[in-house]
């Protein structure tokens, strides 16, 4: 969310902002909205007072014997009593069409992150490791995997394109890339290790700039009540309010029925596109102490995404799947902090590449490239011998104050009674699935094989090499 205060004073550089974005000005229908709001809050409250001094001044007239004057007083209240529910909803109305606006902007790139349209305008950074020289022709993991136990077939005949279904030692890699990856963050990186729900609310979407963008974009989910079960409910409900409105029975039914439906059309969850949604809100509408030391935490969980709006691109393999499993990190800290926590979260990702030894490199994302919230990211891609490409494997975001805002979540700095927003960050720590296709590529053997990487041996079990199975 955006600061009204920064656009009332900067409305150029606002724009200037949203323009880099690849977005259309929007200063002048904001500070109009704006303008107007605050006109009628002012007519509102003025009206209160003066509701106030009249209901005040009638008893005072009452007290002297001016009945002439107590009855325009009772008059004036009673009209600007009349006006007042219009004037309320006039405000309510025009405060929620200017918070609608600002949540659909996306946050301001940050100074430093380069122009650009699209992913041909980012920067690289930086690269680490050597690439493996081979002496046969690498496989693609879509060829690689199946004969492994990676079986996109009954993926498909489960639950569509887009699924997988994992068997034997390829099941066990992927559960030890994830344990690796916690043991990591949490032993080494000081991330608390965190298990959230993976149904979440409304307010958790929106508080972490998911809704109302990218509705389309995540999975929804209703609790619905068959028709004998609202009706036995609403029987129920209604017997209980008999006693104090015994005549009209049959029309607290129906009106009890109605409410029900109503309950239960607003009973949504959503599945999360990523745990930085429940981990983020989990300091939703708090007071923070100082943060001298920043909030981190981390969590392995499933995530889920339609990706309605990535239709075509990457259907084949296991690159982008509908159901993942991914390790988050989430950082919660000072204004003056986030830069530098930023770099630390990008690092603590990088490690877990270097640890496998996993060629990468570090992408500074251009102006048009970023996500919706974020003010600055890093991409860390990896290097694919199959495909003989870089593919992301990490995005690592400061979003600064933008869900702050949104969630209302603040801080005290030390000796001070006024209170901040915080600046919050995420970054996968890493995307488990796209890993286990990195280590799948990168340490593929001519028969087909693949060499357990060093650092996992300790939880496979003994396994060091995956090979083909029957079944």
């Amino acid at each position: 969310m955006h600061d009204i205060a920064f656009i009332r004073q900067n409305p150029g550089a606002f724009d200037a902002g949203l323009a880099r974005r690849g977005a259309e000005p929007q200063a002048d229908r904001i500070l109009a909205l704006d303008a107007r709001r605050r006109e009628v809050t002012t007519a509102l409250q003025q009206a209160q007072s003066r509701r106030n001094e009249a209901s005040k001044a009638i008893g005072q007239a009452m007290g002297q014997g001016d009945t002439e004057k107590a009855e325009a007083l009772k008059a004036e209240v009673a009209e600007i009593k009349q006006r007042m529910p219009e004037m309320e909803e006039q405000d309510r109305s025009l405060a929620s069409e200017l918070t609608d606006l600002l949540a659909r902007l996306p946050n301001l790139p940050a100074e430093d992150v380069p122009e650009g349209e699209d992913e041909d305008g980012n920067v690289e950074v930086s690269q680490w490791g050597d690439r493996r020289e081979f002496t046969f022709e690498p496989k693609e993991h879509a060829d690689l995997g199946p004969a492994l136990g990676l079986d996109f077939e009954t993926g498909t005949k489960l639950s569509g394109a887009r699924f997988t279904f994992l068997r034997g030692d390829v099941a066990r890699l992927h559960r030890a890339l994830a344990q690796f990856m916690l043991d990591r963050q949490t032993r080494e990186n000081g991330y608390t290790e965190c298990n959230p729900p993976v149904l979440v609310n409304d307010a958790a979407m929106y508080g972490t700039d998911k809704l109302p963008k990218f509705a389309e974009d995540s999975f929804q989910t209703f609790i619905t009540y068959d028709d004998e079960k609202i009706r036995a409910e609403a029987k129920a409900r209604a017997t209980r309010e008999k006693e104090t409105d015994p005549e009209n029975f049959a029309d607290t039914v129906v009106r009890v029925n109605r409410l029900l439906r109503e309950e239960n059309n607003t009973d949504r969850r959503w599945l999360v596109p990523t745990s930085e949604v429940p981990l983020t809100y989990s300091v939703a509408g708090e007071i923070l102490d100082d943060l001298t030391d920043p909030i981190r935490m981390t969590a392995h969980t499933l995530c889920f995404r339609s990706e309605a709006g990535s239709a075509g691109r990457d259907t084949r393999g296991f690159i982008r799947q509908h159901q993942f499993e991914k390790v988050e990190l989430v950082s919660i800290c000072r204004p003056d902090d986030s830069e530098a926590e930023h770099e630390r979260m990008t690092r603590c990702a990088e490690g877990i590449l270097e640890a496998m030894n996993l060629p990468y490199r570090r992408m500074l994302l251009c102006s048009g490239d970023m996500g919706f919230g974020a003010k600055k990211t890093f991409d860390l891609e990896v290097w694919l011998p199959g495909q003989n490409a870089w593919r992301e494997i990490s995005s690592c975001s400061n979003t600064g104050d933008f869900q702050a805002r949104r969630m209302n979540t603040r801080y005290r700095p030390e000796g001070s009674k006024k209170t901040e927003f915080v600046h919050t960050l995420n970054g996968s720590g890493l995307a488990v699935g796209r890993t286990l296709v990195a280590v799948l590529e990168n340490y593929q053997e001519a028969d087909g094989s693949v060499v357990v990487p060093e650092a996992l041996l300790s939880y496979m079990g003994g396994v060091s090499r995956v090979e083909a199975q029957s079944r």
